[in-house]
């Protein structure tokens, strides 16, 4: 079994258990509801999933030949345990070792990406 530190490592395998953390009807996503998701490849989805699944962190359901993807929770207690700890220490102030920047790092992407195509577009050119 893969280290559980090392699978979640990867962001886009972390996107994928959000998703499957916050999926509804029964927890369930298929392959191709996370490639629509995520917005990456199919191959790309599988591999991480691979992954995942070898990790313990998602567990699969087979029907036919859809495979369907959830979130198992009891992979994840060694890392809720160590981050438990980290937040209680003694010697520490801070209760949450850890903020969410997602979003965050989204609106900086995009804003860099806008400077991105303004600077195209005007030719690197910078007017007073």
């Amino acid at each position: 079994m893969a280290d559980v530190f090392d699978v979640v490592a990867d962001p886009t395998r972390r996107d994928i258990v959000r998703l499957l953390h916050g999926a509804g009807s029964g927890g369930e996503m298929s392959v191709g509801e996370l490639v629509e998701a995520l917005g990456i490849t199919q191959p790309t989805v599988s591999k991480h999933l691979k992954v995942l699944r070898e990790g313990g962190v998602v567990g699969v359901r087979e029907e036919g030949q859809h495979r369907y993807y959830r979130f198992e929770p009891s992979a994840l207690a060694a890392l809720e345990q160590w981050l438990h700890t980290l937040g209680h220490r003694a010697d520490t102030t801070v209760s949450e070792p850890f903020t969410d920047l997602t979003l965050a790092g989204r609106a900086v992407g995009g804003a860099v990406r806008d400077f991105q195509k303004w600077l195209q577009h005007t030719g690197g050119q910078f007017s007073r």
